[in-house]
């Protein structure tokens, strides 16, 4: 078979993933019950979709400056998404934000390990 037809399959491929993860995970951000997890969808999206669409992408631009370019652009999102998703966690823990079905001991003993 020719190789530029099995990069293109690939490539077709993975942002045929990327795109379908991006529209679950939009999905889980409507219909899931409550914030945690819609930032769980969200770090999904941020993560895994964003991921596999820029790897389509690099194959499909060959070796260029381009491809460079798409990969530390997925560098940077595969360390700041799940930063900012964290920290994002972290301030609504903080805030009072409680799982929609946590059971009230396990919220007592979660806020003593937080607390200093």
């Amino acid at each position: 078979m020719n190789q530029a037809l099995l990069i293109d399959g690939a490539s077709w491929l993975l942002l045929g993933l990327g795109g379908l993860i991006l529209l679950i995970g939009s999905l889980g951000m409507i219909r899931l019950p409550d914030f945690w997890s819609r930032i769980h969808a969200a770090g999904m999206i941020d993560t895994m979709g964003a991921g596999l669409m820029l790897a389509g992408m690099m194959l499909q631009s060959g070796l260029t400056l381009a491809t460079l370019k798409l990969a530390l652009i997925g560098l940077f999102i595969f360390i700041a998404g799940p930063t900012a998703t964290h920290a994002i966690a972290n301030a609504a823990w903080i805030a009072g934000i409680k799982p929609h079905r946590m059971v009230k001991d396990e919220s007592a003993r979660l806020d003593e390990k937080v607390s200093p």
